[in-house]
């Protein structure tokens, strides 16, 4: 295992932001690590990087115990905090010549390095203080010292916020490529970015693991609920529909396109053809729709 969590508690006097947390990461995974805002993400990583000691419980991280060995820790994570805190003044290659440094990688600095532009794309800005720098680049160069030193777990904490939708594709695509010989655990808001990359998503609110599956099992999560989008010939009638059995709400999306909602896992597609031959129409198009991820996280973490 690459990370493994044995009920992990923090408090901040009074207050719990994590209550007997645990899990296992397997190597090579790529895990989304979800939550509100206030949830304990980001204590969750700060414990796992040494950066922030547990008020009880363990973890380990390739193997290393995250108190009693933290520098053998701190050589298999690489690390990118939420505020992604960079010298301003430094000129890029200059910074990470600086990060190099610290991890001591000596004759084999210049070619990491080199390695690191080459990979997150820092090559056209190489010339450039980090303070000149659009925060996607900015965060490129965050990705930059995090991999420098080759780790084997890489921690992510919201590394797209605040970047416009072609930032993020870039970093997204970036995170891809990363993830092929990493694992990754990502901190995000951004429900898409989860879907496109991760094949495990962890849920937790409240200092608590609320969910945790594979991303294609997770909206199965919110009951046995099913929508079916049906577009009709001719205009239909809303409280006809809501008469077939096992409904419970109808949406006009637009025009002849109508949402269906039954309260069970029951396929109703052939009532719906039923009721169309019933009613003179026909039925256009059909198909089943999974609960979007978004859903999922607002039905899971609103209670």
């Amino acid at each position: 295992m690459s990370i493994v969590a044995s009920n992990i508690s923090k408090l901040y006097g009074t207050q719990k932001a994590l209550d007997n947390v645990s899990f296992e990461i397997k190597s090579g995974e790529i895990v989304g690590f979800l939550g509100p805002n206030g949830a304990g993400k980001s204590t969750m990583m700060k414990i796992l990087t040494c950066f922030l000691p547990p008020t009880s419980g363990e973890a380990t991280v390739c193997g290393f115990n995250i108190l009693e060995q933290s520098l053998e820790v701190r050589k298999k994570v690489g690390y990118l905090p939420e505020n992604n805190p960079l010298y301003l003044d430094m000129y890029v290659r200059e910074y990470l010549e600086f990060v190099a440094g610290i991890y001591k990688l000596g004759k084999d600095s210049k070619k990491r390095i080199d390695e690191m532009i080459e990979l997150t794309g820092l090559k056209i800005e190489i010339k450039k203080k980090i303070g000149a720098l659009s925060k996607g680049f900015r965060q490129r160069v965050g990705l930059a010292q995090a991999l420098i030193h080759n780790p084997e777990v890489l921690i992510l904490d919201e590394p797209t916020s605040g970047l416009d939708p072609n930032q993020i594709i870039e970093i997204r695509n970036l995170i891809l490529e990363i993830g092929k010989q990493k694992t990754i655990m990502l901190s995000t808001h951004i429900m898409q970015e989860v879907e496109a990359i991760c094949g495990r998503v962890m849920i937790i609110d409240k200092g608590i693991i609320i969910a945790d599956k594979v991303t294609n099992e997770i909206h199965k999560m919110t009951g046995n609920k099913q929508t079916i989008a049906v577009e009709f010939n001719v205009k239909a009638d809303k409280k006809l529909l809501s008469t077939i059995e096992g409904v419970v709400n109808v949406k006009n999306i637009k025009d002849n396109i109508w949402e269906i909602v039954t309260d069970s896992a029951k396929d109703i597609r052939e009532d719906i053809f039923k009721f169309a031959v019933k009613n003179n129409m026909a039925v256009l198009s059909m198909k089943i729709e999974e609960n979007t991820l978004e859903e999922v996280f607002h039905q899971l973490t609103m209670k």
